[in-house]
C-alpha cells in the first residue's frame, strides 16, 4: 500500500509530516518506521519527535534554514521504508473492573447504547486493541479497535474529577486514564495498574505500536492488585506476538 505524505513548516524549527486522516494499521506501521528511520538518521540533532494517528511533528534544535532540502531528505526516509520490517508486537493485558461502584457512567451509558453491562463487558473485553499513540495526559494511550456498537458521543458537560485508571470510551475511542483529571469520556471501568511512573526509567510501560487486551475482573481481584500494585510486588508483562 503506497501512501501519499504532506510535508508541511509547521514553525521555524519544526516539520509535520501528514499521512491520510484515518485510523488504520498500515498507516500506523509505516508511521513508525518513519519515525525510526529519522530518528537513528538525524541522532540527537532532533530534539523531539511527536506521534500522532496519521502525522509526525519533527522539532529540531536548530532553525531549519532550507526547508525543501530538509523536505528531500525526509520523503528519501521515509520512502524507503517497508512494512514488512515491524519489530515483535507486544501485547499486554489489562485488568478492568467492571463495576458500577468504581465506574461511574456504566449504568448510563449501557442505558444510552440499550445494551445490557454484561454486554457491554463483552464487547469491550472482546477486541485486540492496537496503541496508535500518547497524549493528552502522560502515559494515556490512544486505542484503535473498539467496537463500532460501543461507540458514544462525548459528554456534554467533562466531569472535573476522574478517578486515576478510569477505563473509558468517547467517540470511537476506548483509553485509560493515567492521573486523576477532568475528563469528558464515559467510564465504563477502572484498573488497579500504575500507567505513569515519572520515577521509572521508563514513565509509561506502553509505547505506540504495542496492543492492548482488557481483562475483566471481579473487585476483589481489583482490590487485591491494588493494594500489590501499591507495596510494588505486582509487575504487569507482555507477551509477543
Amino acid at each position: 500500500m503506497e501512501l501519499e505524505l504532506q510535508y508541511k513548516r509547521y514553525s521555524e524549527n519544526s516539520i509535520l509530516i501528514e499521512w491520510p486522516p484515518k485510523i488504520e494499521q498500515d498507516i500506523l506501521q509505516n508511521l513508525l518506521f518513519c519515525k525510526k528511520s529519522i530518528e537513528k538518521y538525524y541522532g540527537k540533532v532532533i530534539v523531539e519527535i511527536i506521534s500522532s494517528y496519521s502525522s509526525l511533528l519533527i522539532c529540531y534544535h536548530n532553525i531549519i534554514e532550507d526547508f525543501y532540502s530538509e523536505v528531500l531528505v525526509l520523503k528519501k526516509l521515509c520512502g524507503s521504508l517497508g512494512v514488512t520490517e515491524i519489530v515483535k508486537k507486544r501485547l499486554w493485558e489489562i485488568p478492568v473492573c467492571y463495576s458500577t461502584t468504581l465506574a461511574a457512567d456504566l449504568s448510563d451509558f449501557s442505558n444510552q447504547k440499550s445494551l445490557s453491562i454484561d454486554k457491554v463487558i463483552s464487547l469491550h473485553t472482546a477486541p485486540l486493541y492496537t496503541v496508535f499513540f500518547l497524549g493528552f495526559l502522560p502515559g494515556f494511550f490512544y486505542l484503535g479497535g473498539l467496537d463500532e456498537k460501543l461507540s458514544l458521543p462525548r459528554k456534554k458537560t467533562p466531569v472535573l474529577q476522574v478517578e486515576k485508571g478510569s477505563v473509558a470510551i468517547g467517540e470511537n475511542q476506548t483509553g485509560v486514564y493515567p492521573i486523576h483529571s477532568p475528563g469528558g469520556w464515559h467510564v465504563i471501568g477502572r484498573s488497579p495498574i500504575e500507567f505513569f511512573n515519572p520515577n521509572s526509567s521508563e514513565p509509561c510501560f506502553v509505547i505506540a505500536g504495542d496492543h492492548v487486551k482488557f481483562i475483566s475482573i471481579e473487585e476483589y481481584e481489583y482490590n487485591d492488585i491494588k493494594e500489590r500494585v501499591e507495596n510494588n510486588i505486582y509487575q504487569l508483562k507482555p507477551t509477543f506476538l
